[in-house]
């Protein structure tokens, strides 16, 4: 396909690189010199090292690490002389960096951007193994820019009984799903694990993947020392893997600059449009628990381009931190085969680095376009619960001019929470379960109550929880006494 008229101001990435590191603790470095290292190994993929004088941002998502302003520290160790430095907590979606970074460059206020992510979690575990004492550099002055989401991802109910972390949320959501698909839990849980042990297959030919060797069905589906239990239908291989040491850089430019710099034509990856849904609802109030609104219109919004400009998609790598996410991604985007969903391998085997996969996931999307010197892909992202989504739709040629759209205030202005019960004792509707593991069994139930509020109840009686491991619940009219589920 011929290129089109140069448009100066067009994003265009020209340098990428992804890294990880395994071994003893003495092997690994810690987050800080990961990210140094995917910002010399961009550098140096975007052929031209004068390309440091044009990167007047550094974007970096946070991590588990402490510092303050890695960015700086990084800018000052590559000779990147004039760089505003941002960090973005966990709450704002990763795209948005990138998304951020091109309108940016469109609007002629930058001329590139480096958006770099990292993570040291598997030299912490080692640390602990070893009985070795983990020691960051000390990072004590704040970026010029530090981004955070205005609200919370979860109620005070919810990290009462389900915690912080995130498994339960996405375990509850998927009961939710197989319920709408109106799959049986065995069919369900068998396709969730064969799904898996494909990913796993991919992962282990990833020379970017954290695992060598790939997984049988059986190895997923199965309860086992190194397969634990974590929320109902929820496994370990089930879920993204965060003890890794990884770092993922890109390198965002105008035209102009690419070509002053004579970055070849078979660097550059186009982004061409790009959507998200911010709009922040906890997952006990949500109206649909798994059509958010605002996801919709995200999703329909890069199919349309695409219908329009008669693309199709060669490569999709739908974000992965657990199985209910890929496929809420994949529906809404009419991917019928979901063994063609990853080029990664997914984050339980391909890594999730906290807060910085889709980095990783891009990354990797831009070397298999450039490799094929031809394609379409799109990425996807969450933050939170599946609370926020994005889309991204990748190029190897610059079919159409970047664009980009946020659904934010159209999912606000539709998608109202529904008002919480305060009832103690009362009636309702299952709407989406699961059994969280841990020192004991317990099963964690939302309501729909007979008042069209929502209700967040539990159960720790044993005949529940077996029944409902091996029998389908939601949908279920149930009574509630003290908070707790009785039969």
């Amino acid at each position: 396909m011929p290129r089109p008229k140069n448009m100066k101001n067009r994003p265009v990435v020209v340098g990428i690189s992804c890294l990880q590191q395994k071994g003893d603790f003495n092997d690994l470095d810690e987050a800080l010199i990961l990210m140094d290292k995917a910002t010399k190994a961009a550098i140096k993929d975007s052929t031209n090292k004068n390309i440091v004088n044009y990167i007047n941002e550094i974007r970096i998502p946070k991590g588990f690490w402490r510092y303050r302003d890695p960015g700086r520290w990084v800018a000052e160790n590559n000779n990147i002389n004039s760089a505003e430095t941002s960090v973005t907590k966990i709450g704002i979606l990763q795209q948005n960096l990138i998304n951020s970074a091109c309108k940016r460059i469109i609007n002629g206020e930058i001329n590139g951007s480096l958006v770099l992510g990292g993570e040291s979690r598997y030299k912490m575990l080692r640390a602990s193994i070893e009985n070795k004492e983990y020691v960051e550099t000390p990072l004590n002055k704040n970026p010029d820019n530090y981004i955070k989401a205005p609200d919370e991802l979860q109620l005070d109910v919810e990290e009462q009984e389900l915690g912080l972390m995130a498994v339960g949320y996405y375990a509850i959501l998927e009961s939710a799903f197989r319920a709408a698909s109106r799959s049986k839990i065995d069919k369900h849980n068998d396709f969730i694990a064969n799904l898996y042990a494909h990913f796993s297959k991919i992962a282990a030919k990833n020379n970017d993947g954290w695992i060598e060797k790939s997984l049988k069905k059986s190895e997923i589906l199965n309860e086992s020392k190194k397969n634990p239990a974590q929320a109902y239908p929820y496994n370990k291989y089930h879920c993204t893997s965060w003890n890794v040491n990884q770092s993922a850089a890109i390198i965002i430019c105008s035209e102009e600059v690419a070509d002053n710099l004579s970055v070849p034509f078979e660097k550059r990856v186009y982004p061409l449009a790009s959507s998200e849904n911010n709009h922040m609802i906890a997952t006990l109030q949500r109206p649909n628990l798994i059509r958010p609104f605002g996801m919709q219109l995200a999703s329909e919004f890069i199919l349309q381009i695409c219908k329009k400009n008669n693309l199709n998609i060669d490569f999709y790598d739908l974000y992965s931190c657990f199985p209910v996410a890929i496929q809420m991604f994949a529906k809404s985007l009419e991917v019928k085969d979901l063994n063609n969903s990853s080029i990664t391998g997914a984050m339980p085997f391909a890594g999730g680095p906290i807060n910085s996969f889709v980095l990783h996931s891009s990354a990797k999307l831009i070397s298999r376009i450039r490799e094929e010197q031809k394609g379409i892909g799109i990425i996807t992202g969450v933050s939170g619960m599946m609370t926020k989504q994005s889309y991204a739709l990748w190029s190897k040629n610059p079919v159409i001019d970047f664009i980009y759209k946020d659904y934010t205030n159209e999912a606000n202005s539709i998608e109202i929470p529904i008002e919480l019960s305060n009832d103690v004792n009362g009636d309702g509707t299952i709407i989406g379960y699961t059994v969280i593991k841990k020192d004991f069994s317990k099963a964690v139930i939302y309501l729909d109550t007979t008042d069209n509020k929502r209700k967040l109840i539990t159960s720790s009686d044993k005949t529940i929880i077996k029944l409902m491991e091996n029998e389908e619940w939601v949908g279920k009219k149930v009574h509630f006494k003290n908070h707790q589920l009785v039969l």
